[in-house]
């Protein structure tokens, strides 16, 4: 008989001059969301992660975006990020690594992480266009940093090859949805094991 891992759920609120982001994050939901940062192509993003992670995640921001959306974009990464890694606790009997291929049309992206409780990430991603939608192309380079830093994750995307910037960044999403969901399984081979050699991550 298997012992009951506690629930992996957390909230975070984080609060500055720039912004106010609150968050809800079930890592064993159904992915059901509900996602309202401002900045339109980033909820459908988010979206797209709780989806296809079968996250159950609730995120509300409101930013300074009359400045622009870096402040936001950076911030919900993080807020997350933190969410994410409480949710995880000591990590304990979870796969750990993930890696995922994900096509949108004519683009293909990989993404490869491992939930090591060390955050890095290594960007090789490049949009045609400065804009997608309502966002500008380049925060959500800082999105990701943000999130895989705050996380505890070390995180590796690549666009293999792609023409339009929505589907580009749409398959990152997707990609780091699915790894992400097969780094969180539980394996029930040791589900009570810290997966490290040094017994703690």
């Amino acid at each position: 008989m298997t012992s009951a891992l506690p629930p992996r759920t957390a909230q975070l609120s984080r609060e500055t001059r720039e912004t106010r982001v609150a968050v809800q994050l079930d890592l064993d939901g159904s992915g059901v969301s509900e996602i309202a940062t401002g900045i339109g192509f980033l909820d459908h993003m988010l979206d797209q992660l709780a989806r296809h992670g079968r996250f159950d995640l609730n995120i509300q921001a409101v930013g300074d975006l009359h400045i622009d959306g870096h402040h936001t974009a950076e911030d919900v990464g993080i807020t997350l990020g933190q969410t994410f890694k409480n949710a995880l606790g000591e990590r304990r009997g979870i796969v750990r690594f993930g890696h995922a291929h994900a096509p949108l049309d004519e683009a293909l992206s990989r993404v490869v992480v491992d939930l090591s409780n060390r955050g890095a990430l290594v960007w090789q991603v490049r949009f045609p266009s400065a804009k997608i939608g309502d966002m500008d192309a380049e925060l959500l380079r800082e999105w990701f940093s943000a999130f895989a830093v705050n996380a505890g994750i070390t995180l590796h995307v690549a666009n293999l090859y792609g023409e339009n910037s929505h589907h580009i960044a749409e398959s990152c999403f997707k990609a780091l949805a699915l790894a992400l969901a097969d780094a969180c399984r539980i394996d029930d081979r040791c589900r009570d094991a810290i997966p490290s050699t040094k017994g703690t991550l």
